[in-house]
């Protein structure tokens, strides 16, 4: 005996207080076609007929008496007896429709495993098998539901909703399953509210209207959502869009309200509609046969169990009972033919009959029911680990301007679908809702939580060296890395390039050929000296001393080379250490050379033993001796505490990495000598400023210690306002500058005489000029 528990069909039974309600007068009746059909067939249970009884589980007056009878065997419940010795007087239950209901009769059922297929009963509190061991379901969790409610406020873009429930367990877990999976989406939960028989649907719809809330998701049973949307149109609200849940997303009244299209856009969830050949004959056929029924209490032998009696049935057409809303027809229809489908392989079945010699436990229907896995009008039945159908087809319907429910989009369970979601926009002629609390901000702005919920934000521009990662975190400024950069309003940041100059770039290359023309002429006149070692020109010009300066002159000039390419600690350390050693020496050569030169034509006659011990012990040499080991002692322990190393400055240019050699400021210290010797220098060429011509050398001293004063000058200036990658370069040039003064302003007049002026280089033409400064020397 199969029994169906019917949640919704309200029978009259000497009560006042009941209504008929025929929807489920509808799926009662879908059940006995279904039970007929099997009946009537030769390829399920052939030799097997089903029977049932069907009782009004809403009446509390009769509720528990007949469940209580259902497990009863012989008018008794045994308790605590094993499964396998059990035999009830029923071995299977469809029903009832709420969840409520499920959840209060199926503790009573699971006592003995007596197996509950349910076809309305949606709540996903009732897949916890450990609570209702026995309780399956051939229509899918409010999980499923919630997810694809979810997924069509994603596909529109909105994230400001409401979520309007009823009192019972189906909405209310309905609204739990909403929030908990509001968790992982950027989608607010701005108002939720539960509907009862005292709520003031006038204020419910102020609020609303209050928070600028479009989109309201109406998750309730259909009496609470009908009388909810009536309140809607009395109170002239307009341009939402509703989301209907499954209970009256094809509610046949509704649509056919004057002022239903005002209020906005209705979107429907239903599962989808699956037609049920020749059900529409069995409703004509049955409806004819009606009356011969018992209409009341009074008239049914025994009234035991008064369940059949049906007032208001008579008043029922086919028209009505057919072109009622069909959500539940096909989990109804497939739950009779699970537990059918599950009998057929207990007994043994096959096309010549079925066992007789079986006796079917509660138990073990329900074990068979779990393995179940047919197609019914090419829809396949399987239950999970839960209880639940493995795989639900839904429909996505839009209310249209004619009151049809018009599938607009689709929603199957099953994982195994490449494209399980969709929904085609066009077919939808609504009022487009903006449905957000805050408009999104422009690119490179991070939202500022404004208020409770993350949907309210203000926008601010992310600064520079910042970004805003809308995928992981839109409402922070990140910042960039110390190798990476990004403008004010950025989405990303982008590497720093590394600058340096190359040995391949043009003004190095130009550099390079100068230090080597430098050098070439260093050479030549190296040369031509030495041709002409034995003249006055070069002895006046400092005779060995001048091969000392030009060596010298080249070993500087050489650090040139050392400021291309990437920064090493070696050639940050040669750039500096050849140049300021050997410039010293030859800033103290000319220093000791001007010094000599004052000495013998002023200081001899007024200082004759200094003199002579100067001239005797080569004191010229000695001089310069101490300032080449004094500077490279400086040198070594300064660049041995503190060499020069290569740095990378981070902080000049936000989108440049400079690579580039930093000096301690230790460089002062031998900047000090140097800068002493081009005083001394600078003041002895002055004292010798009234010299023989041949001998004075005040003019050509002044003028390269004036460039040599002017090149550092106008690099220490380009230093300061100036921190690029070109600044290496200003310091190269600056090198090679203080190079060429020497050259130019010393050794090329001397050059010339020597080869364009011979006559002037002869002893002759210098004791001439030696006695006319005698003669005026002794004339004052």
């Amino acid at each position: 005996m199969v029994k169906h528990l019917e949640s919704s069909l309200l029978v009259r039974i000497n009560s006042t207080t009941n209504s008929f309600t025929l929807s489920s007068y509808r799926m009662f009746q879908v059940m006995r076609f279904a039970v007929q059909e099997i009946n009537n067939s030769s390829l399920i249970l052939p030799n097997v007929s089903l029977g049932y009884e069907i009782f009004d589980h809403c009446s509390d007056k009769f509720n528990f008496q007949a469940i209580l009878n259902m497990i009863s065997r012989n008018g008794s419940i045994q308790v605590l007896r094993c499964v396998n010795e059990y035999l009830s007087k029923v071995i299977a239950v469809a029903g009832p429709f709420r969840s409520m209901e499920s959840m209060t009769v199926a503790p009573m059922f699971a006592m003995n495993l007596i197996p509950m297929v349910n076809y309305g009963s949606s709540s996903s509190v009732l897949s916890d098998k450990w609570k209702y061991p026995s309780f399956l379901r051939t229509t899918a969790s409010n999980k499923d539901l919630i997810h694809l409610i979810i997924l069509i406020i994603q596909h529109f873009n909105w994230n400001w909703v409401a979520f309007v429930s009823s009192g019972d367990e189906n909405s209310q877990n309905g609204l739990q399953l909403f929030k908990s999976q509001l968790k992982d989406t950027k989608i607010c939960l701005a108002y939720a509210k539960e509907l009862n028989e005292m709520s003031d649907h006038y204020e419910i719809l102020q609020q609303l209207e209050g928070l600028s809330i479009e989109v309201i998701i109406v998750f309730a049973g259909q009496s609470s959502a009908v009388t909810f949307i009536k309140s809607a149109i009395k109170h002239n609200i307009h341009n939402k869009v509703w989301i209907a849940g499954d209970s009256w997303s094809l509610n046949k009244n509704l649509p056919r309200l004057s002022g239903i299209k005002a209020i906005g856009t209705i979107i429907g969830i239903t599962e989808t509609v699956m037609p049920l050949p020749g059900f529409k004959d069995f409703v004509y056929l049955s409806q004819t046969q009606r009356n011969n029924r018992p209409s009341t209490c009074e008239q049914t032998p025994s009234r035991q169990t008064c369940n059949q009696a049906c007032d208001l049935c008579s008043d029922v057409s086919p028209e009505e009972i057919i072109g009622e809303n069909p959500s539940y027809s096909f989990a109804t229809y497939s739950a009779i033919y699970a537990m059918a489908h599950a009998l057929h392989n207990l007994l043994l079945c096959d096309i010549k009959g079925c066992s007789d010699n079986v006796t079917v436990y509660p138990f073990m229907l329900l074990r068979e029911l779990k393995r179940s896995n047919f197609t019914i009008l090419n829809r396949h039945i399987e239950f999970d680990s839960n209880g639940d159908p493995t795989s639900t087809s839904y429909a996505i319907v839009f209310w249209n301007q004619s009151g049809q429910a018009e599938k607009v989009g689709s929603y199957e369970t099953d994982p195994t679908l490449d494209v399980p979601f969709s929904i085609n926009n066009t077919q939808i002629h609504w009022y487009v809702p903006v449905a957000r609390c805050s408009p999104e901000c422009s690119e490179g702005f991070a939202k500022k939580i404004d208020g409770l919920h993350q949907c309210c934000f203000q926008c601010n521009v992310c600064p520079g060296m910042t970004y805003v990662n809308y995928t992981d975190d839109p409402y922070s400024c990140i910042d960039c890395r110390k190798t990476e950069w990004s403008k004010p309003g950025s989405t990303f940041c982008t590497q720093r390039s590394v600058e340096y100059i190359l040995f391949t770039d043009p003004i190095a290359i130009t550099l390079m050929f100068s230090t080597g023309v430098l050098l070439a002429l260093t050479l030549a006149i190296v040369i031509l000296f030495a041709l002409n070692y034995d003249k006055p020109v070069v002895k006046s010009a400092g005779g060995p001393m001048c091969f000392l300066l030009l060596g010298c002159l080249s070993a500087s000039s050489i650090s040139v080379f050392f400021f291309f390419g990437k920064p090493t600690v070696t050639n940050c350390v040669l750039r500096y250490f050849l140049f300021l050693l050997f410039y010293t020496v030859c800033l103290g050569c000319f220093a000791v050379r001007s010094f000599q030169i004052v000495c013998i034509f002023k200081m001899a006659t007024k200082f004759p033993k200094i003199h002579s011990w100067w001239v005797k012990h080569n004191g010229q040499w000695w001089l310069i001796a101490i300032v080449f080991v004094l500077q490279l002692l400086l040198l070594t322990t300064v660049f041995t505490a503190s060499p020069p190393t290569p740095v990378s400055d981070m902080t000049s240019y936000r989108d440049q990495i400079i690579l580039k050699c930093a000096m301690r400021r230790t460089v002062i210290m031998f900047l000090l000598l140097t800068i002493v010797l081009a005083s001394l220098c600078f003041i002895f060429s002055y004292m010798g400023k009234d010299l023989p011509k041949n001998y004075n050398e005040s003019k050509a001293n002044t003028l390269y210690l004036l460039f040599l004063i002017l090149t550092w000058i106008t690099f220490c200036t380009a230093s300061i306002l100036y921190h690029g990658k070109y600044l290496q370069l200003f310091n190269a040039m600056s090198v090679l500058s203080s190079s060429y003064s020497i050259l130019f302003c010393y050794f090329l007049p001397k050059c010339y005489i020597i080869i364009f002026q011979p006559q002037k280089n002869t002893q002759q033409h210098f004791q001439g000029i030696i006695q006319r400064y005698t003669q005026n020397i002794s004339s004052k």
